[in-house]
């Protein structure tokens, strides 16, 4: 971020209540924190790290059930509950195809 952006992101989120801030802040430290652990990581582990993704995905799906579940909810916010539902089950079966494919070249035949 430039100089200039990160006061106009201070006074954008100042402005906003105080979940708005939280959430905002949660989502900014997981971009970064994802970014510096997957792109520093060799290729060699990138199937390994397939398990480590479920285990995320699981985590986003609980969240994502507990949204879609919660009768107090926006629409909007079920909505998005249920397209994150949906990615998020892709991604955890992607990931356990991946990583039963790498441990299948291991066994003996």
């Amino acid at each position: 971020m430039s100089g200039v952006s990160i006061p106009l992101l201070a006074a954008a989120t100042g402005l906003q209540p105080s979940p708005f801030m939280v959430a905002t802040f949660v989502f900014v430290l997981a971009c970064i924190v994802g970014y510096h652990v997957i792109w520093n990581v060799t290729p060699a582990l990138h199937t390994p790290l397939m398990s480590v993704t479920n285990a995320i995905s699981a985590i986003i799906l609980v969240g994502c059930i507990l949204v879609c579940g919660n009768e107090n909810s926006p629409i909007a916010a079920k909505l998005l509950g249920f397209i994150g539902l949906v990615v998020a089950s892709i991604n955890v079966f992607g990931g356990f195809a991946v990583t039963h494919r790498m441990l299948s070249m291991y066994k003996k035949k």
